[in-house]
């Protein structure tokens, strides 16, 4: 786990189930298995797709989100402009955020490389200048499929929130 910017940490799962109990910590979780699966109590392979919290569960202090990370096509901007608000609404809140998926390696310190970008903490320019100044601060970033969607995405995501 590590802090990227004061009170914004990014981790893997062991990092939430070490903090899961600590009042002080909200939390981001950007994978389907096993938080989202667990959220909704779904036995099969997803959700059905009509299911009011098949992309996106709220529980206390947490988003919970239906991510894996796979081919592109499998994002979409409400995964990430969500988490954003979160992430806003828990520091608003005085709570400490932490972003974890199952590893940390790919999307949660995606999710932390955009909120830092929108909020011109590092360059914003293009995804690969972000990625390069993100590295530095998290050298455990490997992004995988989750990259060709920010990279295909970013000027969406900068004007969103300019």
């Amino acid at each position: 786990m590590i802090e990227i910017i004061k009170n914004i940490f990014v981790g893997n799962l062991v990092d939430y189930e070490n903090l899961k109990f600590n009042n002080d910590f909200s939390f981001v979780q950007a994978c389907k298995e096993p938080c989202h699966r667990r959220a909704l109590g779904y036995k099969g392979r997803a959700p059905q797709m009509d299911h009011p919290e098949y992309l996106i569960a709220y529980r206390p202090k947490r988003i919970i989100l239906n991510m894996i990370d796979s081919d592109k096509k499998y994002f979409t901007h409400i995964l990430f402009e969500q988490s954003i608000e979160f992430i806003d609404k828990s520091l608003n809140d005085n709570y400490k955020v932490l972003i974890h998926c199952n590893q940390g390696f790919s999307r949660s310190p995606s999710i932390g490389l955009l909120y830092l970008a929108i909020k011109r903490k590092i360059d914003c320019s293009n995804f690969e200048n972000a990625k390069s100044e993100f590295v530095k601060m998290y050298p455990r970033y490997d992004p995988k499929g989750i990259s060709d969607f920010l990279s295909d995405n970013w000027t969406h995501f900068m004007e969103k929130y300019s």
